[in-house]
């Protein structure tokens, strides 16, 4: 491919991006990828053979981009205690959002209905390996006494992670808050509870 392809490519990869990440899969055609590039559809299946193609191969990049950001961020910190290595990871995958919202976005849960299992082995490989620095940090962090003996590493990186796919669909950029401020706001609230502890009282929430 020559550098020239390989930036028309790109060129029509950020193009769809952003209409799937706006559309959704099943709003988005190929010709609406091909009005928005000024190309015919015809042109367009030059590069790509069809929608499912082209959206895996958003979806990949995208995960890729992603695991590569964090994982950079997460080993920096290698020498820090497992609570700030929960930090890190948080706001690497906000710094990401910020900058790649409509990454982000693009690669939803339709992903997982709209490919076959062969197109889907590449990403769930560096998904996994991205969800895998969390809890390998809680993880350390229980074992450590960092964080308390009866966390379920797993259960704790899903809500971790929980935040960051829901954060991402109301989170706008330019907002009085950056979103690694606002993620940093949601790990606090995780770690130190939303009660107001009184001194020398054994004040109880109520159900």
């Amino acid at each position: 491919m020559s550098s020239r392809e390989a930036d028309r490519q790109e060129q029509l990869l950020e193009i769809a991006q952003r209409l799937f990440a706006r559309q959704g899969f099943a709003g988005t055609s190929l010709r609406d990828i091909a009005n928005e590039a000024g190309i015919t559809k015809a042109a367009l299946y030059y590069h790509f053979p069809n929608k499912d193609a082209l959206y895996a191969k958003i979806v990949l990049a995208g995960v890729r981009k992603l695991y590569d950001t964090v994982s950079g961020a997460v080993a920096r910190a290698a020498n820090e205690p497992s609570i700030e290595q929960v930090r890190v990871f948080m706001d690497a995958s906000a710094d990401y959002i910020e900058r790649y919202r409509d990454g982000w976005l693009a690669s939803t849960n339709a992903f997982w209905a709209s490919v076959d299992a062969k197109q889907r082995a590449d990403v769930v490989r560096y998904r996994d390996a991205y969800e895998g620095l969390l809890r390998q940090s809680i993880a350390k962090g229980v074992a450590s006494g960092e964080l308390r003996s009866d966390i379920d590493p797993a259960m704790a990186g899903r809500m971790l992670l929980s935040m960051l796919n829901h954060f991402v669909r109301w989170y706008k950029p330019g907002g009085a808050l950056t979103a690694r401020q606002v993620i940093g706001q949601f790990v606090d609230m995780t770690l130190r509870g939303l009660a107001d502890p009184v001194p020398g009282s054994e004040r109880k929430l109520r159900a």
